[in-house]
């Protein structure tokens, strides 16, 4: 049976600590759908079309197996949608377990048939977070190597307007 996986996340914007997950989960999974998720609770800084298409624009996810799309609402609907059984999340330090531990006992409490599985973050991206990508891009800082090329143009045109 082909394990489908759905990876959400507000990806605003993509970083590579997403891309390290993405390659992770790769090794586990033989399909990865990444869903865009609209919090209504978030102004989000780029649309959810812009976010789309910076995920669709990285080269080296630009494989067979992987899909973009996004979504509003429960992501266990996401995750019928795609016929996923497999949601996977993304960890960077202990502080992030919490948080994902109690989502993930209310995504099993929707469907016992979709399990979660947690992944590290490469080391190296392991303090990195979309929100201080953008306050170091729209100061001025570098953020070249912490975001794929496509998201760093992005950024950098937008603190020019």
């Amino acid at each position: 049976m082909k394990k489908i996986a759905v990876y959400p996340g507000s990806f605003d914007p993509i970083t590579n600590g997403h891309i390290s997950i993405i390659k992770r989960a790769l090794k586990v999974v033989d399909e990865l759908v990444i869903v865009v998720a609209h919090n209504s609770l978030k102004n989000g800084f780029f649309t959810i079309e812009e976010r789309v298409n910076f995920i669709k624009g990285i080269e080296e996810l630009n494989l067979p197996n992987i899909k973009v799309d996004h979504f509003e609402g429960l992501l266990i609907d996401a995750c019928v949608k795609h016929n996923a059984t497999i949601i996977i999340r993304g960890l960077r330090a202990m502080s992030d377990f919490e948080h994902e531990f109690q989502l993930a006992l209310g995504n099993r409490r929707l469907s016992k048939d979709i399990e979660t599985v947690f992944l590290m973050t490469s080391y190296n991206y392991s303090y990195l977070s979309s929100s201080l990508i953008k306050e170091i891009a729209l100061n001025g800082g570098d953020i070249k190597g912490l975001v794929p090329d496509n998201v760093r143009e992005a950024l950098e045109k937008k603190r020019r307007k």
